[in-house]
């Protein structure tokens, strides 16, 4: 293999871009490891873990582009030149010209529109300065970034909530605004309906759940995981709450988190029952998203539904541990609490021996990556290795689908799944989708139940599935 590192001085992208550069680039034919981004202090320790030379390189900066590549001959290297640079220049347009440079500053991108709201998806460490600038703009913004300091978080909002203005994150990855989707958001039925949510893949889940019931949505304001911590003190979700009730064209609000501080939830507790419109509450490790869905449809005078599920037909499977393999940190942590009635003690990490559900969105897993939304390569892995691990007699895994996500997830996991099942394993899929998402929800389904897996529209069902496989040997 060849292997190839260079350096473009000043050349900038913001992390969204480079995680779909880096995926055409690795999707090219013959190249083996590829990495593209930006020249941080983390990624350049990212480079020297993956065993490139790091001669020359030692002086990059996080504003100068660092591509990676080893690949088979100059050929491979030539072609992934040219996928980068596809993935990376200006496209056509559908009024037939290019669009215009991407702006380099939240403030430039304000002012050369007229839209009310800045979406950022800048480095962790960047963030707050861009973030600022836009609200010193007057938008609201939606803060795609992780990794940005708590302290940070909590003067953003500060000044948010001073000016009249929300802040949606950090680590916001789904919102829909007036059915708009932004982020990781998946293609729903317009309705009113409007959510407040300090978690994105817990926003899809509902929006999901309801779709699917024919209930649509209109705005679904997500806040960052950490809104309900007591720093933060659920400073954007009050304010949400609080536009929304005022916003004549919803009719009811959901509230989603996972499990928040104590003194917090009561104080949006207090502020959901003076809310003038009927307020569904669904905090994790209270009840599910699932109940939740039940009580909006019973809020709205609709009957409960069954949700679909692919179920494959019962066979004996190898003893073992439950090892759930996650790329939404809500939907572990709802399966969690599902499962754990029957399974016991679950662990939340790759170092548990026992039972464990691993959050692979998390930022220990996504530093120098892509999300295992975009690109599954982690996840892949850790199926593979499941699958041969003798002491897993269970895999639960969510694929959770949408704008933003993998275009085509089942063509790279259903091989997996397959070899899994042969070795001996079962294996459970929670699906988060909806019909009028790009990849097909239905068709993603059928694929991994054809190469043997249960699937789940519901993910606490999945969850209770894969822990009855666990405890009992077969599905109930």
């Amino acid at each position: 293999m060849i292997a190839r590192v260079e350096i473009h001085p000043g050349r900038y992208h913001d992390s969204v871009r480079l995680m779909q550069a880096s995926k055409a680039v690795q999707n090219v034919d013959g190249v083996g490891d590829a990495l593209v981004a930006m020249g941080t202090e983390l990624n350049l320790g990212l480079l020297a873990d993956m065993g490139f030379d790091m001669e020359g390189v030692a002086d990059a900066g996080p504003n100068d582009l660092l591509v990676a590549l080893r690949a088979e001959n100059e050929a491979t290297i030539a072609a992934a030149h040219r996928a980068l640079d596809e993935a990376l220049s200006h496209k056509v347009v559908p009024s037939g010209g290019l669009d215009a440079p991407t702006p380099k500053t939240a403030g430039a991108a304000a002012a050369a529109s007229d839209a009310n709201v800045v979406l950022l998806s800048v480095p962790g460490e960047h963030a707050f300065v861009e973030a600022m600038e836009a609200l010193e703009s007057g938008r609201h913004v939606m803060i795609f970034s992780d990794n940005v300091p708590l302290d940070q978080e909590v003067i953003l909002k500060r000044y948010g909530i001073d000016h009249d203005l929300l802040v949606m994150g950090p680590d916001c990855g789904t919102a829909i605004v007036d059915g708009v989707g932004l982020g990781f958001a998946n293609a729903v039925l317009p309705g009113s309906v409007s959510m407040v949510g300090a978690s994105g893949t817990g926003i899809q889940e509902m929006c999901a759940l309801l779709d699917d019931a024919g209930i649509g949505v209109r705005h679904a304001l997500g806040t960052g995981s950490r809104d309900l911590s007591e720093p933060v003190g659920a400073a954007s979700t009050l304010q949400a709450l609080a536009a929304l009730e005022n916003d004549p064209a919803s009719d009811l609000i959901v509230l989603i988190s996972k499990p928040p501080a104590a003194e917090v939830a009561e104080k949006v507790r207090r502020a959901a029952e003076a809310c003038t419109k009927p307020v569904v509450i669904t905090f994790m490790g209270e009840t599910t998203l699932e109940d939740g869905a039940g009580a909006v449809l019973s809020e709205l005078g609709r009957p409960p539904t069954e949700y679909g599920a692919w179920v494959a037909p019962p066979r004996d499977h190898r003893p073992g541990t439950v090892r759930g393999l996650f790329s939404g940190g809500t939907l572990a942590s709802e399966a969690r609490f599902v499962a754990a009635p029957l399974l016991g003690e679950i662990g939340a990490t790759e170092d548990d021996a026992g039972h464990a559900f691993i959050d692979y969105g998390d930022d220990e897993y996504t530093q120098g990556r892509a999300h295992p939304m975009i690109d599954q390569t982690v996840r892949l892995e850790r199926l593979a290795a499941a699958g041969h691990d003798e002491s897993v007699g269970v895999i639960l895994m969510d694929v959770v689908l949408g704008y933003g996500a993998n275009a085509d997830p089942s063509a790279e996991l259903a091989p997996l799944v397959g070899q899994a099942i042969d070795a001996g394993a079962a294996v459970v899929v929670s699906l988060c989708g909806t019909r009028g998402d790009p990849q097909g929800r239905d068709a993603q389904a059928e694929a991994l139940n054809r190469a043997g897996a249960s699937v789940y529209l519901s993910n606490a069902a999945a969850a209770m599935a894969a822990a009855r496989l666990g405890s009992e040997g077969r599905l109930a």
